[in-house]
């Protein structure tokens, strides 16, 4: 084996292994990079990218059905289901260079198209290769994972990884999971035409706000998508065409496609960390704030890491473990600050606890705060004007944000930023935005905190009264 000597090796290049080979080899770092599929990871060939690519599609198709408000005849899309992939490998394909081989051996960067396995605490070997490093980073992200339900060894189904090259409409999807994955399929592939049934064991979006999930609930089930929820999953049957799901009750779905999507398992088969002295478990490597492993020498970023499953997340650690690896500077992870969002029409979208967590966590010491995107001009000159923003704030502080809304992924943007710098809710509420706009539900919700000290206030209502009788 060809021996490599490197300051750093980064065994995945999905989001966070490419940021930090990026970031340290253009600041002088010898970086070695592995990867044994594809480059770009799970984001960027059956997640994020073609995921968002496929609902962008249906969007277009759906709008076409729903002009008669705007004085638009609906009429009935064409769809060309072959054609919607093409659009999504197109979208693929353009984004594709950004994380390729090319670029990165351009960078500097050594890689290696192997799977990686450790041989020690300071080594790797990967295909021909034998590296040791100084300091190595697991971000082997995580992919699908499919539970032992009975019969589903003998039945053909769908996960995130392969449902993008079906070019063939289903004629019934069936989705088993009502997590974000599952819950974006299904309102795509109703709006692309097909029959969608969710099966979910306990509720749809269940890590979410109840009330704002049940604003994208409502309007799904509106477009068709049959949402089963408390619906826990005994037994699948059936061939290619003719898929069946029994339900605990008793009940059966009959369908033509199953797609598996209950969640995703951390990828660490066959890396060999027990010889590295690395602790893990089935949720992703044991690292504390600074994502430092049980090795010194290693650490995990992204879902390898075992937290918060988002593409964003694994960049936003590539930050903290660069400043540790080439400057020696203290660094730890937080997630107190880390927004989310499902792409559902309305979109959800939360950064820091949920109304409940907050309770829990702040007691009485919590105000909420609320609007609704109904009073929201912009919102009703779209006709989108189902949702709300909640506002969690303590002692004039946001802590946290749940919105339920049109582009509720864009507007958590703004309080994410809020809760990191710690910004008191009276600089959103004094921020000037133009008219009109969706982000003034930010604002109108950060002004609900001061009307009961304005409007409600006798003191101020005596002020007011005085400073009108003897101002000249």
């Amino acid at each position: 084996m060809e021996m490599i000597e490197t300051d750093i090796c980064i065994i995945g290049a999905g989001s966070g292994g490419l940021s930090i080979a990026a970031g340290a080899v253009q600041m002088g770092a010898r970086v070695v990079l592995i990867e044994g599929g594809e480059m770009g990871g799970d984001c960027l060939n059956a997640g994020c990218v073609p995921s968002k690519a496929l609902i962008a599609s249906a969007k277009h198709a759906h709008a076409m059905t729903t002009g008669a408000a705007f004085g638009i005849a609906p009429v009935t899309p064409e769809i060309d289901f072959a054609a919607v992939k093409d659009h999504v490998a197109e979208v693929i394909a353009g984004i594709a260079p950004l994380d390729s081989q090319e670029r990165f051996e351009g960078l500097g960067v050594r890689v290696i198209r192997a799977w990686a396995k450790f041989t020690g605490p300071k080594e790797v070997e990967a295909g021909e290769y034998r590296i040791k490093a100084r300091r190595f980073v697991v971000a082997t992200g995580s992919h699908p994972f499919v539970p032992p339900i009975p019969g589903i060894e003998a039945v053909p189904y769908l996960t995130n990884e392969t449902i993008f090259a079906q070019r063939e409409r289903p004629d019934h999807l069936i989705v088993i999971g009502g997590g974000p994955i599952g819950m974006e399929m299904a309102q795509a592939h109703r709006r692309l035409g097909c029959k969608v049934t969710v099966v979910e064991g306990a509720k749809a979006f269940g890590r979410d706000d109840p009330e704002a999930a049940a604003v994208v609930l409502t309007a799904m089930r509106n477009e068709g998508v049959e949402v089963l929820e408390d619906a826990p999953v005994v037994r699948v049957g059936g061939q290619e065409g003719a898929i069946e799901v029994e339900i605990k009750d008793g009940r059966v779905v009959h369908g033509s496609h199953l797609l598996m999507a209950v969640g995703r398992q951390v990828s660490l088969d066959g890396l060999g960390l027990e010889a590295a002295g690395v602790e893990f478990t089935r949720k992703g490597v044991t690292v504390g704030a600074d994502l430092r492993s049980s090795n010194p020498k290693v650490y995990a970023v992204g879902d390898a890491a075992g937290g918060l499953q988002f593409t964003h997340v694994a960049g936003y650690h590539a930050g903290v473990v660069i400043r540790q690896m080439l400057f020696g500077l203290p660094s730890k992870a937080s997630t107190a600050h880390i927004p989310w969002a499902t792409y559902t029409d309305p979109e959800l979208a939360q950064v820091g606890p949920t109304e409940v967590e907050a309770r829990k966590i702040h007691g009485d010491a919590l105000t909420v705060l609320r609007f609704e995107f109904a009073e929201n001009d912009r919102a009703r000159a779209m006709r989108e004007t189902e949702g709300l923003i909640k506002v969690m704030v303590v002692k004039g502080r946001p802590v946290g944000v749940t919105i339920a809304g049109a582009q509720a992924g864009e507007l958590i943007g703004l309080w994410a930023m809020a809760i990191a710098a710690k910004i008191k809710i009276s600089a959103i509420a004094g921020t000037v935005l133009p008219y009109p706009t969706l982000s003034e539900v930010s604002k109108r919700a950060a002004g609900a905190y001061f009307s009961p000290k304005l409007f409600d206030n006798p003191m101020v209502k005596r002020v007011v009264g005085v400073v009108q009788r003897y101002l000249p």
